[in-house]
């Protein structure tokens, strides 16, 4: 697939299929995004790859702590900023709007926004589920670092004909995924990825966000006279 081919296609996929990925899949895709570049080479990330009953286990140990815990764990970072300002949170509030839209949730219907919220946590029904981890000593650079990472996993995925869901919801879920992956302490857990075929026929994958247009995010100066603006 052409790279302009796969960011074209690639979309946070909300409904997988149960079709199995192999793990020599799983391992072609993690490779190949390791070519992601990072500062000094320190190649900050770590990823745990479970699928089957490895999975299955996490999964339920997480949705079931989760019904005690209606938002989860604290984070140990903030995914947003305290105090958003617009057009950002502009952008996130209508953004979750079309969201909940597509998936026939109004604003009023508080316990269909909890159940989809929690759908985070069964990583969608995907088959795989990405783990992926960051030294505690690493900065903002090395951040930055690890999302070239994560959207070289994501289009290598779709080289593979195979869709993501990138979620920090499961930040909030940190130290039950510990439990399960016992991670050494100086690793944090960032985010996770689901990984698998989507299910085309599901409403929500058939929505798409919106982009800001390329004359809200970028300036173009020096160019010749007579050029495209």
């Amino acid at each position: 697939m052409h790279v302009l081919d796969a960011l074209d296609s690639r979309f946070s996929c909300r409904a997988f299929l149960p079709d199995p990925v192999p793990q020599e899949t799983v391992r072609a895709i993690l490779a190949a995004a390791a070519r992601a570049p990072s500062g000094g080479n320190l190649q900050p990330w770590h990823v745990y790859a479970l699928a089957g009953p490895a999975l299955a286990r996490l999964v339920a140990d997480v949705e079931d702590r989760m019904r005690a815990l209606p938002r989860g764990e604290v984070p140990e970072y903030r995914v947003y900023p305290q105090d958003l300002k617009d057009p950002y949170e502009a952008r996130r509030q209508r953004v979750g709007e079309a969201l909940y839209a597509a998936l026939g949730v109004t604003r009023e219907d508080r316990a269909g926004r909890g159940r989809q919220f929690r759908r985070n946590f069964s990583l969608f029904d995907a088959p795989v589920g990405l783990f992926v981890y960051l030294d505690r000593t690493m900065g903002p650079p090395q951040w930055a670092d690890c999302g070239m990472f994560l959207q070289s996993v994501m289009l290598a995925a779709r080289a593979h004909g195979l869709h993501t869901c990138a979620q920090e919801a499961w930040a909030q879920g940190h130290g039950l995924v510990g439990g399960h992956l016992s991670p050494p302490p100086q690793r944090m857990l960032f985010c996770a990825i689901a990984l698998g075929h989507a299910d085309m026929s599901a409403p929500v994958n058939a929505w798409r966000s919106d982009r800001a247009s390329l004359d809200e995010f970028a300036e173009f100066r020096g160019f010749s006279e007579g050029e495209v603006k």
